[in-house]
């Protein structure tokens, strides 16, 4: 575990493997931390350098009060500065969910950088405006929640939402793992996520998806048929994307069936 100053926000990552040539990036999904993806590292082999990033809010990265700091700019310049610390010039780039959302406009930033990009059931966002704008006000109103409900209240709410219907198949000990991550965010650092990186207020990427020319993979659950669909509309707009539906599992492939993933990553990646 490292923290590195960037920015003016202290940013926390944990890396494996530090000595090895070939380098993958991994972005939690909100709530998240860089403990989500440890199940998936060690299954890896160690000829790759790991390096997991908690995003701006959460984790052990800084929670700042200012709405600003959270928004997907501000958090892809952070990244970018980051990666020039770390002396990362090419790398793979892993992303699940909001962090599948960041590690996308990371990558139509920054091209260059990117050999393989990875997005587990991720999103280019909302193109319609209307649909921007009712999902704005969600947000707005949960992250209004978080804040006057306290960090547990919206845990409990929040792993009963149908999108983690599926979770609840999981074993007893996998569950209390990811609710014991979930319960160590902050409620502002959440709230803000919402209010400045959600889905209503990130630029939407739908024009920029054929500008993307490295190996996409897109990686979505059978039991998540919203981004299965989203997923197939993304695949017809990237020129080099393959798009890989896992049975059994739902939106949390990597929680939910994690030797799977890391079978995806070795043979698609490494």
């Amino acid at each position: 575990m490292a923290r590195f100053t960037v920015k003016g926000q202290d940013v926390n990552i944990e890396q494996w493997n530090e000595q090895a040539t070939q380098t993958i990036v991994f972005l939690h999904g909100f709530t998240g931390s860089t403990n989500t993806w440890k199940k998936i590292v060690s299954q890896l082999p160690s000829n790759i350098r790991c390096i997991a990033v908690d995003l701006i809010g959460h984790g052990k990265t800084a929670a700042p009060a200012t709405v600003e700091f959270y928004s997907m700019d501000f958090q892809v310049e952070l990244l970018h500065e980051l990666f020039h610390y770390l002396q990362l010039d090419t790398f793979s780039l892993i992303g699940y969910s909001m962090g599948g959302r960041v590690a996308l406009s990371y990558a139509v930033r920054y091209p260059a950088a990117i050999e393989h990009l990875l997005l587990e059931s991720a999103s280019p966002g909302l193109k319609d405006n209307q649909e921007r704008s009712i999902r704005k006000q969600a947000d707005d109103t949960l992250a209004e929640k978080i804040l006057a409900n306290g960090i547990e209240s919206f845990v409990t709410k929040w792993e009963n939402i149908p999108l983690f219907a599926s979770q609840k198949s999981l074993p007893a000990e996998v569950q209390q793992e990811i609710r014991t991550e979930r319960m160590q965010q902050s409620e502002i650092g959440l709230a803000n996520s919402l209010r400045g990186m959600g889905t209503g207020v990130m630029p939407e990427l739908w024009g920029k998806l054929n500008t993307l020319t490295m190996p996409v993979t897109l990686v979505t659950g059978q039991r998540d048929g919203k981004f299965i669909q989203l997923n197939i509309e993304m695949q017809e707009h990237i020129k080099k994307a393959n798009h890989l539906i896992i049975p059994a599992v739902g939106h949390a492939i990597h929680v939910e069936n994690p030797t799977k993933f890391a079978t995806i990553v070795k043979e698609t990646i490494s």
